[in-house]
């Protein structure tokens, strides 16, 4: 009799525990979903970032500083990190297929890029529909943090290009004593958004842009100089990246009779610019995140993992990236039993809520908007093959 009745009250009490899972178990309300991960299992997150190509050098050193960010986690929440990758080539249609192959792997929680603005703008749609986050070290175009045009799981640890734009006005205008610009730009998100919000602070300043030159229109560099070298441009601001910067470096001295000054900003803002361009590029100014105390056992880590310094400016933005994202997993993470459960809304609030994080390219506090950076440019000049920062 008591072995039957102790039978009936285990029975009862199975059944209770299974109608009210939240008792012995975990129930996913949040309203994107929530990822398991089981005992043994590996946290997943992914980079979508320029790793071949001409571009390749700005991608490569912002996903050395995931692989580092990683390294200093090592276990997060009790589970190693895998981390996945993704190859956005610089490219719209690319990166956005790329980034479609990511956003099918439920298991993965958040992704770091894309390098490119032009990469960002559809992936950020494709990841924020996926209910993941993106979280990118070198997108810098205004539109993609614009509340008309912003997705929700969008965020970035780098400046807004309004901020790059009117420093590089203010140097041109207040500090060279400039006065007439002439602007390419390749008509995709960075390069085009870049030089209007250059031009629209210059022109405030008192300045004039004589002519925006569309390149994805009018290919032909040399010819497009010859044709607006009567506008007399004493300033020519090219923010594109590598093919056509080199194009536009190479030319420009021989289409003007004037010497016009030089000026690009962080699209080119790596050692391998310098090396297709010497010595013409001599003398340019280039904008770009401005050079912090970097951490000189970071430094180390860099060279001992890769064997040189660092390619490019964003290895800190990508570092800052990745530790946004593991902060965020810490903030929105449930552990139940042997499980752990990674809440996808929660994890998008804990970024948005994200106030005075110490990062190593910048203080972090992300807006309603997704821009998470404190606006930190300075402009440098090629000079003996290096970058030496020269304002502000």
């Amino acid at each position: 009799m008591k072995r039957h009745l102790l039978l009936a009250v285990l029975i009862i009490a199975g059944m209770i525990s299974s109608a009210c899972g939240g008792i012995v178990g975990f129930t996913c309300t949040d309203p994107l979903g929530c990822v398991t991960i089981g005992r043994g299992e590996s946290i997943k997150i992914a980079t979508l970032l320029t790793m071949s190509g001409l571009n390749k050098p700005y991608g490569v050193d912002a996903e050395r500083g995931v692989e580092i960010a990683v390294a200093d986690a090592g276990n997060l929440l009790g589970h190693k990190i895998e981390l996945v990758q993704a190859d956005d080539q610089c490219d719209a249609k690319a990166g956005e297929a790329a980034a479609a192959q990511l956003a099918a792997d439920k298991q993965i929680v958040g992704v770091i890029g894309a390098t490119c603005s032009s990469v960002s703008v559809p992936a950020a749609k494709t990841i924020s529909d996926a209910g993941m986050v993106l979280i990118s070290p070198s997108s810098t175009a205004p539109s993609l943090t614009d509340p008309a045009s912003h997705q929700a799981g969008f965020f970035r640890a780098i400046y807004n290009d309004k901020a790059q734009g009117k420093a590089v006005a203010e140097f041109a205008y207040n500090v060279l004593g400039l006065r007439r610009m002439l602007t390419f730009h390749d008509g995709t998100a960075y390069p085009e958004q870049l030089q209007q919000a250059a031009c629209d602070s210059f022109e405030a300043l008192g300045g004039r842009c004589v002519d925006q030159v569309d390149l994805s229109t009018y290919p032909d560099v040399l010819g497009d100089l010859r044709t607006t070298a009567a506008d007399n441009p004493d300033v020519i601001y090219f923010p594109v990246y590598t093919k056509e910067g080199v194009s536009i470096a190479e030319a420009v001295p021989h289409s003007l009779e004037s010497k016009a000054v030089m000026i690009s900003s962080d699209g080119l803002l790596s050692r391998d610019f310098i090396q297709r361009t010497e010595p013409v590029s001599d003398g340019m100014y280039l904008s770009g995140p401005a050079p912090v105390s970097e951490s000189q056992v970071f430094t180390q880590k860099y060279k001992a993992r890769y064997g040189e310094d660092p390619i490019a400016a964003y290895h800190l933005e990508g570092y800052d990236a990745a530790n946004m994202l593991f902060h965020a997993l810490q903030q929105s993470a449930q552990v139940v039993g042997d499980k752990l459960y990674i809440q996808r809304q929660k994890l998008r609030d804990a970024l948005y809520g994200m106030r005075n994080f110490q990062g190593l390219s910048t203080t972090i506090t992300c807006s309603p908007d997704g821009d998470c950076a404190r606006p930190n440019i300075e402009v440098f000049q090629i000079v003996n093959n290096d970058f030496k920062p020269v304002y502000p």
